[in-house]
């Protein structure tokens, strides 16, 4: 009688695991000596380059190299879908990789907008400043109210946003629910809000891997999601029109959980 509690032996890894994965860890040191050399050249233009486009288009030439020199092929769509005006750009978020690839090829008028605990990180904070970058607080409550005026603010001289909606990223594909503050920001400075899917980057460098793995990205640029609309007035509502529209072209799962009726009609018409 074989004992229920028995594990099975493992089997050995044959040359061929070996060798992949010998070949992966190989790629990742090599693709994060690629990117200190290119994102040290990014800081050197953060410092030295006179002029916010300036220095903006410099750190986006650095991160189209490392992209180039890490042999990540990207296949991107719909880029002239990017209003000639200001706009609020909202992406998914699943990888550590997501801020790099927006700043690559998103236009230099972009300001990102980061999570507040990155003005934690000395040379991060300082170089994340340099390119206009804004930082929102997601925890203590009266930061969170301030910096949630700062950007009502921006919007409503006009200017452009890009950021990551979730707030955070998870191991697990899915895509979660929208902070609201970004789209309300939209609403006030009546700015068209342009989804942004972006698949591959979980694969390569997901949450709690150290190692960049091979890959390819792609960047689907989707249609606009205007906020003057009648339909579009509340900022839940215009959050989770956007969310549904990165949904019909990202291959995840949807991990929100309904909390309140949209009032606007079925979110998964729009």
């Amino acid at each position: 009688m074989k004992n229920g509690n028995a594990q099975e032996p493992q089997q050995p890894e044959t040359t061929g695991s070996v060798f992949r994965r010998v070949a992966e860890r190989g790629y990742g040191i090599y693709a994060w000596a690629a990117f200190f050399v290119c994102m040290s050249g990014a800081v050197l233009s953060a410092l030295l380059v006179p002029g916010l486009e300036r220095r903006r288009r410099w750190v986006s030439r650095a991160a189209r190299g490392w992209l180039i020199s890490a042999g990540i092929h990207t296949r991107l769509t719909g880029i002239d879908r990017i209003p000639a005006g200001h706009c609020v750009v909202v992406a998914n978020h699943s990888s550590y990789l997501d801020g790099l690839i927006l700043q690559a090829f998103l236009p230099p008028r972009f300001t990102f907008v980061i999570k507040g605990e990155m003005q934690k990180v000395p040379l991060a904070h300082f170089f994340l400043r340099r390119i206009g970058s804004r930082f929102v607080e997601r925890f203590a409550v009266s930061a969170s109210s301030r910096d949630a005026r700062n950007l009502l603010r921006a919007a409503a001289v006009g200017e452009s946003l890009a950021l990551f909606p979730e707030g955070t990223f998870h191991p697990d594909p899915g895509l979660n629910r929208f902070r609201a503050g970004a789209f309300a920001a939209a609403i006030k400075g009546r700015l068209p809000v342009v989804p942004v899917v972006i698949q591959g980057s979980r694969h390569i460098l997901p949450a709690r891997r150290i190692l960049p793995r091979p890959g390819d990205l792609r960047i689907d640029v989707l249609d606009a999601v205007r906020p003057g609309d009648a339909a579009f007035r509340d900022s839940r509502v215009l959050a989770e029109a956007a969310r549904q529209r990165i949904l019909t072209v990202l291959n995840e799962p949807d991990l929100a959980v309904p909390r309140h009726a949209i009032r606007a009609g079925d979110a998964s018409s729009l």
